[in-house]
């Protein structure tokens, strides 16, 4: 039970965190290319497939960026679930984009892992991870929130921004893209980027 109202309550606070820095990515950001183009940037990460990736490999196509982790309740394997649905909803305009979760718990989310747990969901989504300072470069590039949060019972739990970053075709933030809608409109407002 208290196992129960701590992950409840280290969700909300996520919730919260990616809510407040969402509202301030729209809304205090948009309309400043000044301000847009300091979200993201350059990296080099290693793919949940063994190879190793930068922010030019995508070029050309608009991309999801979304930062997580696999021991992570339920807020990323919702959206990953979300993700998956509109990805479906694309069919083959799909290989013309990509989405990717990058995790926010290297320690334990190794590629292994993240292969493991993408298994479960569209296979245009790409598990990512660096070592502590690649981490901690791309968290900060993103201005993301991420935070170890040690447990009662000597394990850790991780609170993280819930936001999903879209980016265009030259690797610029555009804004959060909404999951929160059926997966035929969220595919609809996609292809816009194609």
């Amino acid at each position: 039970m208290r196992r129960t109202v701590v992950f409840v309550v280290l969700a909300a606070v996520g919730i919260l965190a990616g809510a407040g820095v969402g509202l301030w990515l729209m809304n205090g950001e948009r309309g400043s290319s000044a301000s847009a183009s300091a979200v993201g940037g350059p990296f080099r990460l290693t793919a949940h497939d063994g190879r190793t990736v930068t922010e030019g490999d995508f070029r050309g196509m608009p991309i999801l960026v979304f930062f997580g982790f696999t021991h992570c309740p339920d807020i990323c394997p919702t959206t990953l679930f979300e993700v998956s649905e509109m990805m479906g909803r694309l069919g083959a305009d799909a290989s013309r984009t990509q989405a990717l979760f990058v995790t926010v718990d290297p320690e334990r989310d190794t590629s292994e892992v993240l292969a493991s747990y993408l298994g479960s969901f569209h296979p245009r989504i790409l598990g990512l991870r660096g070592d502590a300072a690649a981490t901690a470069d791309i968290v900060r590039a993103f201005r993301v929130y991420a935070k170890k949060v040690p447990l009662a019972s000597g394990d850790y739990t991780m609170d993280h921004t819930a936001v999903v970053y879209l980016m265009d075709k030259d690797g610029r933030f555009v804004a959060p893209f909404n999951l929160k809608r059926p997966p035929e409109a969220a595919a609809a407002e996609f292809r816009r980027y194609f």
